[in-house]
């Protein structure tokens, strides 16, 4: 594993060498929000299609309902796939063109319901639109950015999608059903619009042997001045121009120009890489770290919180924002393990707590500190947001070689969304059948699971070079 000891490494993230690629970041994640805002819409949108009150006439059933809801997951699955094969084909820039496209077609479908199949077919491309999100986009933030900042804009990602599940949750339960598709659907247009003006990655063109224009492109996300000499041998001496020429030879040194083969995922330290990715997905699904806030007001009930389910949710959301503001802050100072284990070490006692609560507090207790389970949820959304929501993308990225990066992302992401999927399926069952005791349980054991195994094989990433 090869590291940067280059200069700069103390710069903040808001300096002058960081501008556009912290523009493009924050460009790009136009579609991340959109994302998180389709994802928001549904839990208050089924109250009202499960009502009398229902727009497309007949109230949902439970089983339209519940396709609803995990069709989402099954396109992002494909979107995974598809966007996958597509990237080194096609280009990290007009792939997230391709993006904004079923996105946009979602939102129409919403407007344009006559029937649930509608919502199917909707739902399905929003997930598309998602899964696809986050293979190209992590890929084109990591290869623009600087790998003194490159933990802090990767982990922007689900910032993103936090901040557009509440915005989607507020507006679908206080909007209109055919007023807030009218509206979201702009956003798709606005990230067209402005992506148009970024560049595509240097390490894509050099890929490609375009070297010219990925020159053009490392200046431009470095934010340097351009050769101005016109005599070759000065050129050479050009600072910028010496970085740009030892940035190449390292792209080139990592084996991207070269054709992959199934040797490349077939050897010894390939293996130990994904063997290491799908231990980190299964904790990450299986703790409870996605399907367990879908089911927070279910939880709330059980443990006697008497607080509006609604305030609750957006109370639970505001939790999460701040444990990712603080992983956008710290991951490229304490690195990404350190961040990774706390996470999951905290998040394995707060579900424990939950667990003990419910095993062993009395109805009394519960009625008397209805204020206890709202902050134990908190804690843990906050401490499951610090590592183990908004890591997992940068760390599968840095740990897969250059060459198959983009392939193994698109493996990595599609084995997520399958476990996305899963995890969906089996809290509810787990819930309602089992108990919430038993859940968290499980849940809490995934979490010591992950702690140990990673704690012991998973090496620290912060630092490494992009171009190996």
């Amino acid at each position: 594993m090869t590291f940067d000891t280059s200069l700069p490494q103390k710069l903040s993230v808001f300096s002058a060498r960081y501008r556009w690629q912290l523009i493009a970041t924050m460009t790009v994640h136009i579609m991340t929000l959109t994302h998180g805002i389709g994802v928001g819409w549904l839990s208050p949108t089924l109250r009202l299609l499960g009502s009398d009150k229902s727009p497309l006439g007949d109230p949902l059933t439970i089983t339209q309902a519940s396709w609803i809801g995990s069709l989402i997951g099954l396109g992002s699955l494909t979107g995974n796939i598809i966007f996958g094969l597509l990237l080194d084909r096609l280009g990290r820039k007009l792939c997230m063109y391709f993006l904004a496209i079923p996105n946009m077609i979602y939102w129409i479908l919403i407007f344009a319901a006559q029937d649930v199949t509608y919502l199917y077919a909707g739902r399905f491309l929003a997930g598309m639109s998602g899964g696809g999100c986050y293979v190209v986009l992590p890929i084109f933030i990591s290869e623009i950015a600087d790998n003194s900042v490159r933990g802090a804009l990767s982990s922007m990602a689900m910032m993103y999608v936090a901040i557009g599940m509440m915005v989607g949750f507020s507006l679908a339960s206080y909007l209109s059903y055919y007023l807030m598709p009218c509206i979201i659907v702009a956003l798709p247009v606005v990230f067209m619009l402005a992506i148009s003006r970024l560049s595509e990655t240097p390490q894509y063109l050099l890929r490609r042997g375009r070297d010219d224009q990925a020159e053009k492109s490392f200046y431009f996300y470095k934010n340097l001045t351009p050769p101005t000499s016109s005599d070759r041998e000065a050129s050479r001496h050009d600072v910028a121009k010496m970085e740009f020429d030892t940035f190449r030879l390292q792209v080139l040194s990592g084996g991207v120009t070269e054709s992959i083969s199934w040797r490349d995922f077939v050897n010894v330290p390939a293996i130990k890489i994904f063997g290491l990715i799908f231990v980190l997905i299964v904790c990450n699904q299986l703790s409870g770290s996605f399907a367990l806030f879908n089911y927070t007001s279910h939880i709330f009930a059980e443990l006697g919180n008497n607080m509006d389910p609604n305030t609750c949710t957006i109370v639970v959301g505001a939790a999460q924002l701040v444990g990712i503001f603080s992983a956008v802050a710290l991951v490229d100072r304490l690195g990404r393990r350190i961040l990774l284990l706390t996470s999951m070490g905290g998040m394995g006692l707060g579900e424990l707590a939950i667990a003990l609560l419910k095993c062993f507090a009395s109805a009394e207790f519960l009625d008397q500190n209805g204020w206890l389970p709202l902050v134990i949820m908190c804690l843990v959304a906050a401490i499951a947001s610090l590592g183990v929501i908004p890591l997992i993308f940068i760390i599968i990225i840095e740990l897969l070689p250059a060459k198959i990066r983009s392939i193994g992302t698109s493996l990595s992401m599609a084995t997520f969304s399958a476990f996305i999927f899963v995890a969906l399926k089996i809290y509810p069952i787990m819930i309602y059948d089992q108990g919430l005791a038993a859940t968290m349980f499980m849940s809490a054991g995934m979490c010591l699971f992950g702690f140990i195994v990673l704690g012991l094989f998973l090496p620290e990433t912060k630092g490494k070079l992009m171009t190996h």
